[in-house]
């Protein structure tokens, strides 16, 4: 890779690479995404879902709902679980109430997924 390294009045480094060669690396880190992600899927680590799956998500009022009933879960359990009470969980659920990051990320070990999992957008 031909490339310059560059300093800016302000003393910060940046590196400067024709357009062809920046393309080229970000075709080579998608690459290496997609492969990590394959990888977790193969391994067990990432969790792929059905059509039929993504309908049912989807006509969840929120993820956390939808990944509760798919782990065959009920709400005190996954409250007791998480250390909150199950109509706390049942507001989350329903989406009327928000939740902070240190609760998503105890709802997240409870039902085995990644904290990202249960957050909407």
């Amino acid at each position: 890779m031909n490339h310059t390294i560059v300093k800016t009045p302000g003393g910060e480094e940046l590196v400067l690479m024709s357009r062809a060669e920046f393309e080229r690396l970000g075709q080579s880190l998608d690459v290496a995404e997609h492969d990590r992600i394959l990888g977790d899927i193969a391994s067990g680590r990432q969790e792929t879902l059905s059509a039929e799956n993504v309908a049912a998500a989807l006509a969840e009022p929120t993820p956390l709902a939808f990944w509760r009933k798919r782990r065959g879960l009920t709400q005190k359990a996954i409250a007791d679980a998480a250390g909150i009470s199950q109509p706390y969980l049942a507001s989350l659920e329903a989406g009327k109430r928000k939740g902070d990051p240190a609760l998503f990320l105890r709802l997240a070990r409870a039902l085995n997924l990644r904290m990202e999992d249960l957050v909407e957008g």
